[in-house]
């Protein structure tokens, strides 16, 4: 058995136990500790902390995260750092309300229960958890879903909500040479088992905040949006939602229709589908509802142009990393507070 060490978290006063073989921010998962994180691959830095005091190696890890000199300072990576001795460290990211509601990682056995493709290439994923027959989970999350017969996992985002407990739905983009999204093609079927490992991330609504919402997605990120639209519809929710959806065309468009059945219950709710191809004059007409707002361009251009208080807005961004990062830098020029923004940036290898 691996030893075991204690550690200190400044300046909010929590200890843990961590062992050696076991990095500091998993520990953290299975104690119910919910420290910021977001790749787990130390390569996003969102889980960069200060050793204050104490022992710490870090593994594998992106320069780019963390570089030399921060290192030698005594800036560290939590996903990426492995404890020798009792340790104090100053978290440098963090929020209050969220450190000890964190929900315990669970390692569930799911079955398949349905496949249907939404797009030309994103395809909705339907699970039941068999052992155990819940898998909780706070609406945004992601989990580790594993490739059968492997150790290997790719991370994909809960489209549902607790009001299905035993059953989840993931959306996923197939890439050319994806290794999980390649079995989408003919490799996984209904009744195949699937193992998965969560809940994951920070891209959760935020209890007893009232600033309106604006989520931008795009791609597959439709999902963690469409679980927190489920899950404020389900509670009464009553801040005002804008969503900003990127696509390439019309036909890349999914979910519409309940997303506006959503808004039905929502205050001052606005879908806006954001094409950034041109639209062909030869096309036929088209089949959206006159509910859906239209607008040509990327998603990060639209929002621009129609949110002029963004800055007093919470905003939640999924979907390829490009688009993550262009929506980050446009919320940085427009001085939106860094506690105001949420997102879980997947790197290439996760993301498919």
């Amino acid at each position: 058995m691996a030893d075991t060490h204690r550690i200190n978290f400044e300046p909010v006063d929590i200890e843990m136990e961590v062992g050696e073989d076991e990095s500091i921010l998993d520990a953290a998962f299975r104690q119910g500790i919910h420290l910021m994180h977001g790749c787990r691959e130390g390569r996003c830095s969102a889980c960069k902390s200060y050793l204050l005091d104490g022992e710490i190696q870090m593994e594998n890890y992106s320069t780019f995260a963390c570089n030399d000199a921060e290192e030698e300072e005594g800036y560290v990576l939590l996903c990426r750092s492995y404890a020798y001795s009792d340790c104090t460290i100053e978290l440098l990211n963090f929020d209050e309300d969220e450190l000890l509601g964190g929900i315990p990682i669970q390692n569930v056995r799911t079955q398949v229960i349905a496949l249907e493709s939404m797009t030309r290439d994103i395809v909705s994923l339907r699970l039941q958890a068999t052992s155990p027959e819940i898998f909780d989970f706070k609406p945004g999350q992601y989990a580790d879903l594993y490739i059968p017969g492997t150790d290997e996992h790719r991370s994909f985002s809960m489209a549902t909500t607790q009001s299905t407990p035993g059953s989840v739905e993931f959306l996923i983009k197939k890439y050319p040479g994806g290794k999980f999204s390649a079995l989408l093609e003919g490799d996984i079927s209904v009744g195949d088992e699937i193992s998965l490992t969560g809940p994951y991330g920070s891209f959760t609504l935020k209890d007893a905040h009232v600033l309106p919402v604006v989520c931008i997605g795009g791609g597959a990120g439709m999902a963690p949006v469409l679980s927190l639209l489920r899950h404020m519809s389900e509670t009464g929710n009553t801040r005002p939602v804008h969503f900003y959806y990127g696509a390439r065309t019309e036909q890349d468009l999914f979910y519409v229709d309940e997303i506006l059945e959503l808004g039905t219950n929502l205050k001052d709710f606005t879908f806006v589908a954001c094409l950034s191809e041109a639209v062909d004059p030869e096309a036929p007409a088209s089949m959206l509802s006159a509910s859906v707002t239209v607008e040509p361009g990327n998603v990060t251009d639209v929002v621009d142009r129609r949110e002029a208080e963004i800055a007093k807005s919470e905003v939640y961004l999924c979907g390829p990393p490009p688009m993550v990062d262009a929506a980050l830098a446009l919320l940085e020029a427009r001085s939106v507070p860094q506690d105001q923004m949420f997102y879980d940036k997947f790197t290439s290898p996760v993301f498919e």
